[in-house]
């Protein structure tokens, strides 16, 4: 097991570079194995979630080749066969296989994916999805056997605009026959970036981006380059992380319109913000304005920041407030926060943060990737050393973390226990 050991209360100042996109790069991998020929995609972030993803390739017969941000992917020796639970619980994003598995050989056998534990994330729209498409679905525990003897195009509404159901369906339907619609899609840029991606394999999807999308099947899909979009989640992270502790901290390989829910609302509280057309600078001031937040899909401001930025309103004078509605499970930080010395209430799913309150360092535990970025930016922003158990969660989704804030003047050091 490892520990994150901060001593808080650092100046940082320089330049934090953002790395590829993990909710992007873990659904771009899968979608590799559509293809015939190799498949290079680059900026695909160091983390714990796509070298498990390689993994469940190598597992298949994917050639798996990295060379510093890249990988090459090979599937032409791939064998369709049944992924097992210890590999497919290891993240959430192993459900992608569903998809692409069912879209390349019509079948696909695997076990329920993992992730953390946010709240109830059911992927009964994944599977209603590939129903539509006209697969069998038998369920044995948590074991899923999806086939079909034919796929064909179909009109698809989810339900909830979900990321997962969209991308995995867009897999599934890839190679369908006919035209597939998919209404109420997801609208987040990761979606765009794996629609580009199956594009440049030869795929014809039209309409990613917006609330539906239009797929017209093929036979086909051959190899390609593609590069993964800047993550905006750690981008987030980093410019709430600069609004606490930060001196002119510059925030560099981003899509600012990726961030605008999230910069609309420092700039709403005081923070100082210098958006460029690739990198933003933020600094820290005083006397931060109490804002609220209502978590939504995307533009929305996005859940996957909810957990950071709460720490930054406990900085903030008078009462924040903060409306979960993506995840019932998602305020599980808050403990750890009120221990450090916030004053945070949760009621249903609706959490009100009075401050500003001093925050101290004491032991707290990671219990989700973003639950363990939140405790990092608290561990940065509070008086003396705290230790962040279970750290394994943030390196899923973060990567080279205690390398990118040391580089800008934190005290972090992580070590096994």
């Amino acid at each position: 097991m490892k520990t994150l050991e901060i001593i808080g209360k650092q100046e940082l100042s320089g330049v934090v570079r953002i790395a590829g996109a993990k909710n992007s790069a873990v659904a771009l991998i899968p979608a590799a194995i559509l293809a015939d020929d190799k498949v290079t995609i680059c900026n695909v972030p160091e983390i714990t979630d796509t070298d498990a993803l390689c993994e469940i390739l190598e597992y298949l017969g994917v050639k798996v080749n990295r060379a510093s941000e890249s990988l090459v992917l090979d599937p032409k020796a791939i064998e369709n066969k049944e992924i097992p639970e210890h590999l497919s619980k290891k993240l959430r994003a192993s459900y992608y296989f569903m998809g692409a598995l069912l879209g390349k050989y019509k079948k696909v056998e695997m076990c329920f994916p993992g992730g953390c534990s946010i709240g109830a994330r059911p992927i009964n729209l994944h599977l209603k999805g590939f129903e539509s498409l006209g697969a069998k679905i038998t369920q044995e525990k948590d074991r899923y056997c999806v086939e079909a003897e034919e796929l064909k195009g179909a009109n698809i509404y989810l339900d909830f605009a979900s990321v997962g159901a969209t991308i995995n369906i867009m897999l599934a339907a890839v190679k369908a026959k006919g035209k597939t619609v998919i209404d109420n899609a997801a609208k987040e840029p990761e979606i765009v970036n794996v629609a580009t991606f199956l594009n440049n394999m030869g795929a014809k999807i039209t309409g990613a981006g917006t609330s539906t999308i239009r797929i017209q099947g093929v036979e086909t899909l051959s190899g390609c380059f593609h590069e993964v979009i800047p993550d905006r989640i750690e981008a987030g992270t980093y410019l709430i992380i600069g609004a606490l502790c930060g001196k002119y901290l510059k925030i560099d390989n981003i899509i600012p319109e990726h961030l605008e829910a999230l910069i609309s609302k420092l700039v709403e509280m005081g923070v100082e913000v210098d958006v460029r057309q690739d990198y933003i600078i933020v600094n820290k001031q005083e006397n931060y304005k109490h804002v609220s937040v209502k978590t939504l899909t995307y533009p929305g401001f996005a859940t996957d920041l909810q957990q950071p930025f709460m720490v930054l309103l406990t900085q903030c004078t008078g009462k924040s407030m903060i409306e979960e509605t993506i995840y019932e499970n998602r305020f599980m930080q808050v403990p750890y926060l009120n221990k450090m010395g916030a004053n945070i209430e949760i009621k249903d799913r609706k959490a009100t943060i009075q401050g500003p309150t001093p925050l101290m360092g004491c032991e707290v535990e990671a219990t989700d990737l973003r639950a363990g970025a939140s405790l990092v930016a608290a561990a940065l922003a509070a008086e003396g050393k705290t230790t962040i158990k279970n750290v394994e969660h943030i390196l899923r989704g973060y990567e080279q973390i205690v390398e990118k804030l040391t580089n800008i003047g934190a005290k972090i050091e992580i070590k096994e226990i």
